[in-house]
């Protein structure tokens, strides 16, 4: 296809783009905030603005994308589908316990209403695709509320003690459980990477606490050696082993009630005066496959597509562009998935990310420009071809840069 076709496409597909970002903005935009677990909402377009987007919207792709008739919010369509949360419910298993310190958790959740309001709002992104792992596993399904413990569903935390992501993993296990880190990518904040670790480490405990799920939950907080010398002293003592007779850290005596509080909830709102966000039960993400790295800023430019949307999905890229080396993988909204395959379609691979040129003067070093740039040494000399550190004055350098839009982002990350 000529050059000039291919840019004619590409242009095409990014207004179609534009008009979608309208639809996928509309209502409540959520904005995660890098290292906490916290919300911000603004509001997004007028109902009536958003639907005449949505209706022209409708008319472009129908138009010019064959097989797209619409670009919705994931599992929005004609007649309300069922709601997430009524297929967990039928899945919850873990014991029901009276006990005082569940019931302390549960006054503090109907003190804060927003918490959790706010929690499950940022967990629709997510809790599809974990609720459907759960049930593959034959785990019980209130373990998809784990993240409103760990993290708040906020991809992005960071606790004191370094752990990272939805499941809040350690550098040590986290690499137990093949999660890797390198300058692009940590997959401790990886979306499937980090929910599957984390339910075979859960599925692991169960096993070595002889079934007992509140005691694997109290090893997943605190350590599998901390409860076996807790279960041990009670043993001497010839007190019950169950987890609430255990002499435990406060932040584990009060990290199980939590998850059982926050199942008692989910479980029957009507009758603690609570009304939960609804959660359509359709997957909220896809995943494509790129074919190569590609700058994140400029695919949210070309297909509209929030760039805060494609991080708080992909949030185990630590750079503003995939990780050269793969995954290749990237997720979007499930409504945007073709639109966005159709723009990747269309764009050249050496148009998928951009550089600045650097000159070399008199006194540069890789070391120094790598430094002035914030990229590592042997990114410039895989991307410039360079087999050692030798450069010198005249030549130029490309240097991999951030699309518009996507290096304020990259300041705000933690890994910046």
């Amino acid at each position: 296809m000529a050059q000039a076709g291919v840019a004619e496409r590409v242009e095409r597909t990014r207004r179609l783009g534009a008009a979608a970002a309208a639809v996928l903005s509309g209502g409540f935009l959520m904005l995660f905030v890098p290292g906490c677990a916290s919300l911000s909402l603004t509001r997004g377009e007028a109902p009536s603005a958003r639907d005449d987007a949505q209706r022209q919207l409708e008319q472009d792709l129908a138009d010019h994308v064959p097989g797209a008739p619409a670009l919705r919010d994931a599992g929005e369509s004609a007649g309300s589908p069922p709601d997430l949360l009524g297929r967990m419910r039928a899945g919850f298993s873990l014991p029901a316990v009276e006990e005082e310190l569940v019931q302390r958790q549960i006054d503090w959740f109907l003190e804060h209403p927003e918490y959790l309001d706010q929690s499950l709002t940022r967990g629709r992104r997510y809790l599809h695709h974990i609720v459907s792992q759960l049930e593959e596993r034959n785990m019980p399904r209130e373990l998809a509320l784990l993240p409103v413990v760990e993290s708040a569903f906020d991809p992005f935390a960071r606790s004191p003690h370094r752990a990272l992501g939805l499941w809040q993993f350690i550098p040590s296990t986290g690499r137990r459980y093949g999660l890797e880190e390198d300058w692009w990518l940590d997959n401790r904040r990886d979306v499937l990477a980090a929910t599957r670790a984390a339910l075979d480490h859960l599925q692991e405990l169960h096993d070595e606490f002889d079934g007992d799920w509140l005691l694997a939950l109290a090893a997943y907080n605190a350590g599998e050696g901390s409860v076996r010398r807790a279960i041990e002293r009670n043993r001497q003592l010839g007190q019950p082993i169950d987890f609430f007779h255990l002499r435990l850290r406060p932040e584990t005596r009060a990290y199980v009630p939590k998850l059982l509080a926050i199942a008692q909830l989910a479980a029957e709102p009507e009758r603690f005066g609570l009304e939960l966000p609804s959660i359509p039960d359709a997957p909220y993400f896809e995943p494509i496959d790129v074919g190569g790295q590609i700058d994140l800023g400029l695919l949210s430019e070309l297909t509209g597509v929030p760039l805060d949307e494609l991080r708080a999905l992909n949030p185990g890229f630590k750079r503003f562009a995939t990780s050269p080396d793969g995954p290749r993988e990237l997720l979007v909204p499930a409504a945007a998935r073709q639109q966005c395959e159709a723009v990747l379609a269309e764009l050249p691979a050496s148009k998928r990310m951009r550089y600045a040129r650097h000159q070399v003067r008199r006194g540069d070093t890789l070391i120094a420009i790598a430094h002035r740039y914030g990229v590592p040494v042997e990114l410039l000399r895989s991307t410039n071809g360079l087999r050692g550190a030798l450069i010198r004055p005249g030549d130029d350098l490309l240097v991999p840069v951030p699309a518009r839009g996507a290096s304020k982002v990259a300041r705000e990350d933690l890994s910046f």
